[in-house]
């Protein structure tokens, strides 16, 4: 009876282990796009109404698992291993979340260097909002407010609803939108949010106008509003120092069918675009956040001396070298050789002696030769690339530099030359007065 009890345990258990999520990594070289992410919802209705939205992802090689955010069982990670590689948090109305998830728990998340999608609406809970803040993006303070633009509006059968905008202030960058131009406007209705300018690694995705503000429609304006103009973003990426990367978007219809399958009408103008540039828009974001697009790697580093291959343990002052460094990007199926022309590399020991822009060879190698510095010490090769929609690339490479041995001087110094003259002239000419001052008369 014992010897029964085992085996049922022993079954249960590795039926458990069958049906518990495997844990996951970050972006991996081999297979970018195979990866797990956990969708967590007010109402699993959400399923159904951004049906798109979601199917486009998994028809990229996306593995959604779909969550209440109140769920019990809810974790991020399980013994010190992360279950899922990227997060979509479709639940504004939040007040807390279930299980061992908490606003930590998900900035650790992003810390540890894992991919977040955050939508919210009117109903944005405190919860939300902090995460948002945390990650760079500041929504209005009134819990009431919405943005208004009675200029740059979306043309609808309700009169007077100007909280519908047509926004087509996009980000000038192809690695985050893609190569194809967004034609159509993108509709918006929710909440805006500032950003700090002195932030660099958050970028507006997608501008409100200058005559748009952010208000409660329902009251009317006792004074200025906090949020005005171009100051007020609509959508916010942020890519953050270890390349994880966060989107921030102030409205969860901005990735309903409804809005990727309407069609709009700007105010004031006369064109009508048959569908929004909502899809392409929501596609191709997802696709930077997920690191199908802007995600480079360098493999290869090497140094040596010019006219060597192998790479030396140590350096000589004035010795002639060369370095060179493989980069690749992902383009959504495979590595391509990256091209550019403002990659450089520094030798480094307390401040760059020497910088020096590498040329490629279009094929993903760059390579460059200088001098080694007359000064002796341990310096670096160091590769520091930062570009706008791009993953950082942060190389670095110690190596000492020694100076000439006793014998390796030469043994007469052109430089010397006048001082070598000017002693044997003086020996010559002691000589000559010896010799006609010891045999004149």
């Amino acid at each position: 009876m014992a010897k029964q009890r085992r085996s049922l345990v022993l079954l249960f258990s590795l039926i458990s282990l069958l049906l518990s999520p495997l844990p996951a990594f970050s972006f991996s070289y081999e297979s970018p796009t195979a990866r797990r992410i956990l969708v967590l919802v007010d109402d699993l209705a959400l399923r159904s109404s951004h049906s798109i939205f979601f199917n486009s992802l998994i028809s990229r090689g996306y593995q959604l698992e779909f969550k209440l955010a109140d769920d019990p069982s809810l974790s991020l990670q399980r013994y010190g291993q992360f279950l899922y590689d990227g997060l979509i948090l479709f639940a504004p109305s939040a007040s807390r979340f279930g299980g061992s998830l908490d606003q930590s728990k998900v900035l650790e998340f992003v810390d540890a260097g894992h991919d977040l999608i955050l939508a919210v609406d009117s109903n944005a809970s405190d919860l939300v909002r902090g995460i948002a803040t945390d990650s760079g993006a500041d929504f209005d303070e009134d819990p009431e407010a919405v943005v208004i633009d009675h200029l740059s509006y979306a043309v609808s059968d309700t009169d007077g609803d100007h909280t519908l905008i047509a926004s087509d202030n996009l980000i000038k960058s192809n690695v985050i939108l893609g190569e194809k131009p967004i034609e159509a406007p993108i509709l918006f209705r929710g909440i805006g949010h500032s950003v700090n300018p002195a932030n660099t690694l958050v970028l507006k995705a997608l501008t409100a106008s200058p005559s748009a503000y952010s208000a409660n429609p329902k009251t009317k304006l006792s004074s200025p509003p906090p949020l005005t103009g171009s100051s007020i973003s609509l959508v916010s990426v942020m890519q953050a120092r270890n390349n994880a990367r966060v989107l921030i978007s102030g409205s969860l219809e901005l990735f309903s069918n409804r809005f990727l399958r309407s069609s709009v009408q700007k105010a004031g103008s006369k064109t009508i675009y048959d569908k929004s540039g909502n899809e392409q828009f929501v596609t191709e974001v997802a696709k930077w956040v997920f690191h199908e697009r802007g995600h480079l790697k360098a493999v290869n580093v090497k140094h040596n001396k010019v006219g060597e291959t192998t790479e030396p343990g140590i350096y000589r002052i004035n010795d002639d070298l060369e370095y060179s460094v493989e980069i690749y990007e992902w383009s959504g199926k495979s590595w391509e050789p990256y091209v550019a022309d403002d990659v450089q590399v520094q030798f480094f020991m307390m401040s760059p002696y020497v910088l020096k822009t590498m040329s490629t060879n279009k094929k993903g190698l760059y390579s460059t030769s200088f001098k080694v510095p007359d000064v002796y010490g341990v310096f670096q090769f160091k590769v520091e690339y930062e570009r706008l929609g791009y993953t950082s690339l942060s190389l670095a490479k110690q190596i000492p530099v020694r100076p000439f041995r006793h014998n390796e001087y030469e043994r007469f110094i052109p430089a010397a030359f006048p001082y070598y003259a000017a002693s044997f002239s003086t020996m010559a000419a002691f000589f000559i007065f010896s010799i006609v001052y010891l045999y004149h008369k």
